[in-house]
This record gives structure tokens, C-alpha cells and sequence, in this order.
């Protein structure tokens, strides 16, 4: 087993279509939120369920394959490490945000356009991407 230090593995859906951003250099980065749900009781006893929405980033040639196969409300599986960052937005206060940088991912659904279900990356392997 993979270190269990700083690690995060969630199933969840993508709640939006992922921001892709190219570099200069060719490399690629994806942005994209993903909502797992879990139930617990009010205090009034009763069993409700509550969303939480994960913010994840993936880099390289997993970015790619999040451009052309993921889309909004498909499941996916990852795997990956907590990362805090700062920034300052557009009126100069900094602000932190954290982040889960996903190392592994696999797709629970279908590929766009209701093609064939995608089972493993393999199967997005053998459709031709560059690697």
C-alpha cells in the first residue's frame, strides 16, 4: 500500500465541465469539483443528506484525458494528496484555498455522448492518446 500519509481517495460526481488551461510549454492543467454526499441526523433525529464539493487539480497527460472524456455529472474515483496554496484575487487580499492534486483517477461512468462505459485506464489507453 501507497503511503498513507497525506493521502485522500473519494468517489464523487463532477459537478461542472472541467477548465482546461494549456501552457506555453504543452503541458496542461485541469480544474474540476467533484460532490460526495453523506448522510447524517438533524437534531430533530432526522436522516438527511449533505453534500460536500471537493476542488481537485490535475496536471500532464491525466489532464488531457479529463479534457476529452470527463464532462458534468460523471463519476469518478482518485486518489490523491492535499495541497494549500495562497493567491491574492483581483482587489490584492490574499486568500487560501486547498486542494486535492490528483496523483490516480478512474472513471465509474460512461464517456461523453453516451459512448461505451469506461471501466479502467486502460481501456482510455487503447484509444489512441499520447503517451
Amino acid at each position: 500500500m501507497k503511503s498513507l500519509i497525506n493521502s485522500v481517495r473519494l468517489i464523487g460526481n463532477v459537478g461542472a465541465t472541467p477548465e482546461v488551461k494549456s501552457f506555453d510549454n504543452g503541458n496542461k492543467v485541469a480544474r474540476l469539483r467533484i460532490a460526495t454526499n453523506d448522510r447524517q441526523k438533524n437534531a430533530k433525529g432526522e436522516v438527511v443528506e449533505i453534500t460536500y464539493w471537493h476542488s481537485l487539480v490535475v496536471w500532464g497527460k491525466q489532464a488531457e484525458i479529463i479534457e476529452k472524456y470527463v464532462d458534468k455529472g460523471e463519476k469518478l474515483a482518485i486518489e490523491g494528496t492535499l495541497v494549500n496554496r495562497e493567491y491574492l484575487n483581483d482587489k490584492g487580499e490574499k486568500k487560501f484555498i486547498t486542494e486535492i492534486r490528483v496523483n490516480e483517477f478512474e472513471f465509474l461512468g460512461a464517456k461523453k455522448n453516451n459512448q461505451e462505459p469506461i471501466n479502467s485506464m486502460a481501456e482510455v489507453m487503447e484509444d489512441g492518446l499520447p503517451f
